[in-house]
């Protein structure tokens, strides 16, 4: 059963500062191109961020019209921005769309998904195209995003590449669907430390083994099969990467429903 929400928020606090020195990331991505700062200090200038979009009927699912658009690199302090914004949401429930790249705090990733179960939110993936954006610079289309207004939109699904960040914010989903034409790659996790070059490999095998068993207990917890959490902990070992055919997206639980 789900904490209340005050209490959660507590919780999430002092996990925050528990792991404020690791970071647990998949392999790097590239990434089209750089964004203007986004997040706080020592956040990444592309930082993920959430605003409201609004296109044409059905534009994200069957009846909906309108949509969270999450986009960027998933940070310690991300869920602060997920917070602020459900927090203007009220009560509505509208469904998150994941577009995600680069080296997330996977750890970060999972508190994501809890919000959006906390809230009762759908989730699938694809990259919002901002109407407005078309012909502004970064910073000004950066700043359309932030300005809390719903911006006229698209959602793009012609490449969508959801990664194990991705996935973990995806099992968060009350509904959660993918294009039927995207990638999921389970990727290698790699321990970092935020303020220091190195992490000792003792220090490094212990840390892994204990997000190991976060990811199958957050995963079971969300209805996903062990199976996932299985591939996350043998590419750890392997630093290799798997990917999951369309075949297995509901049987494992990815997915609750075929794509809309």
């Amino acid at each position: 059963m789900l904490a209340p929400r005050r209490a959660f928020f507590d919780a999430l606090m002092v996990m925050t500062i528990l792991v404020m020195a690791i970071s647990l990331a998949p392999a790097a991505r590239a990434q089209d191109a750089a964004r203007p700062p986004v997040g706080g200090v020592i956040s990444p200038p592309d930082a993920m961020i959430f605003y409201l979009a609004r296109g044409r009927d059905g534009a994200c699912g069957p009846d909906c019209s309108e949509w969270i658009a999450a986009e960027g690199v998933v940070d310690w302090d991300t869920f602060k921005r997920l917070f602020a914004l459900a927090a203007r949401l009220g009560e509505r429930k509208i469904p998150v769309i994941l577009n995600v790249w680069g080296e997330s705090h996977l750890k970060a990733a999972m508190s994501l998904g809890k919000i959006i179960r906390d809230r009762g939110l759908d989730v699938s993936a694809g990259k919002t195209v901002v109407a407005e954006c078309a012909e502004a610079t970064d910073a000004a289309c950066i700043a359309l995003k932030r300005g809390g207004k719903s911006l006229d939109a698209a959602i793009d699904t012609s490449a969508v590449e959801c990664d194990i960040a991705c996935v973990l914010i995806l099992a968060g989903g009350v509904h959660r669907t993918l294009p039927a034409d995207a990638k999921v790659i389970i990727g290698p996790t790699q321990i970092r430390d935020r303020f220091a070059p190195n992490v000792s490999e003792e220090k490094q095998k212990g840390l892994q083994a204990f997000y190991s068993d976060q990811f199958r207990l957050y995963l079971t917890q969300m209805g996903v099969a062990t199976d996932v959490a299985d591939i996350i902990e043998r590419n750890a070992a392997s630093g290799h990467a798997t990917q999951i055919l369309r075949a297995g997206w509901l049987r494992f639980g990815i997915v609750t429903g075929p794509a809309p």
